[in-house]
């Protein structure tokens, strides 16, 4: 079975995590759902790019997370949680070597 990339876990934790929170109205769940993605794209990082690379990206999606909700004020709430998705997703592809493709990044 092919591995999801850490790039793919990230974004899909943003937008499933905004999604579960507003189509069940419950943001715990929501919470839940985008921490369950964090934590294995999270380990993902960790074993693909090392402690301080996976660190930083981790900052980075927490920071997605929270800038999604001053962001959504001036463009909307889907169109704010998929920027920041892409966002992450980007760096999280460069940051931890494309994907995982060897010597894509470095």
């Amino acid at each position: 079975m092919a591995k999801v990339p850490a790039s793919v876990v990230a974004a899909t934790g943003l937008v499933g995590g905004y999604g579960v929170a507003r189509w069940t109205g419950k943001r715990p769940l929501g919470g839940v759902a985008l921490a369950a993605a964090g934590a294995c794209a999270a380990r993902q990082w960790q074993q693909e790019a090392g402690g301080k690379v996976a660190a930083g990206l981790i900052g980075l999606y927490v920071a997605g997370f929270a800038g999604s909700h001053p962001l959504a004020k001036k463009v909307g709430a889907w169109p704010a949680v998929f920027a920041v998705a892409g966002g992450v997703a980007a760096a999280s592809w460069a940051a931890s070597g494309c994907g995982g493709r060897r010597g894509c990044a470095k």
